[in-house]
């Protein structure tokens, strides 16, 4: 069971992040191409009033929103430094096995990589999707053999 700490009386785990992008249609297939996720779902939600669209990705989901009339992500959040200085949400973090090898695959497929580092010894980095909206990737391949999952 996984809890928040010791006092904690109910176990959670990750489900799904939200995401706001200008075209529901062009971000599924970003995210189909650039990631790998797959398309669960597509529904109207009539009380946003929003459509949407559940991607996934093994255990991990997105939920993408299309919204009339929503606002474009301002520059300052395109930019993980400048992200930091207004509150809330910052990004989506995925892990992958071999961060060099990731960014070089994507790098290939024309994704808008910010930057890549090594922090703490660690190889990590930054792109954009389609709408700019920040993702980290970070390598941590003991995550894939403490599940016993491969690639």
């Amino acid at each position: 069971m996984h809890t928040l700490d010791a006092g904690s009386r109910f176990a959670i785990k990750p489900h799904h992040g939200g995401i706001s992008v200008p075209n529901l249609d062009e971000a599924i297939a970003w995210y189909v191409k650039m990631l790998g996720f797959e398309l669960e779902s597509r529904a109207f939600i009539e009380q946003i009033p929003a459509h949407i669209a559940f991607i996934r990705s093994a255990d991990y989901r997105i939920e993408l929103f299309e919204l009339e009339h929503a606002q474009p992500l301002p520059s300052d959040r395109r930019e993980p430094h400048l992200d930091l200085l207004t509150h809330g949400h910052k990004h989506l973090c995925f892990a992958v096995q071999d961060a060099p090898a990731a960014f070089a695959e994507l790098r290939e497929k024309g994704a808008d990589i910010v930057f890549e580092n090594v922090i703490g010894g660690t190889p990590m980095g930054f792109l954009r999707d389609n709408s700019g909206n920040l993702l980290e990737l970070i390598q941590y391949p003991t995550l894939w053999s403490v599940q016993g999952e491969q690639p």
